[in-house]
């Protein structure tokens, strides 16, 4: 029979190691992005908290299982796992929001501009009309 070093559910020391390292790429690349500004402030505090979240669960690794047995879920990652599909829900309806109010207000800019050019198009016409031609001169 093989021993496991761990207990089932738990994540090994390796895995430890690498969401410390995912967690730090991903702060690494937040960051990248603000600086550039590819991405603006409202939705890099959202990204960094979101990091800072991983930073600690991945510093603290007991944090998880203790949370996780406090709302009476047995295994662990199925706790991470129904927070991050609950967060993803919940951005890609903010996104979904900010698309729709982004494409109404391009039907009203496009609406706009074409009144605008249908207006200077008639200024245009009653102009050339109303000037002396320069046979009758």
């Amino acid at each position: 029979m093989i021993s496991t070093p761990h207990l089932i559910g738990a994540l090994a020391p390796a895995g430890h190691v690498f969401v410390a390292l995912v967690t730090a790429a991903s702060l690494l690349f937040v960051v990248r992005l603000v600086r550039r500004h590819h991405l603006q402030s409202k939705f890099s505090l959202l990204w960094i908290v979101v990091v800072t979240a991983m930073a600690v669960f991945a510093s603290f690794p007991g944090m998880l299982d203790r949370a996780a047995t406090a709302v009476g879920i047995d295994y662990p990652p199925a706790a991470f796992l129904a927070v991050a599909v609950t967060f993803l829900f919940l951005i890609v309806v903010q996104f979904s929001w900010e698309i729709s109010r982004l494409n109404d207000r391009t039907r009203i800019l496009a609406e706009e501009l074409a009144l605008t050019r249908a207006a200077q198009a008639q200024l245009t016409a009653e102009t050339e009309a109303s000037r002396p031609s320069p046979t009758t001169g």
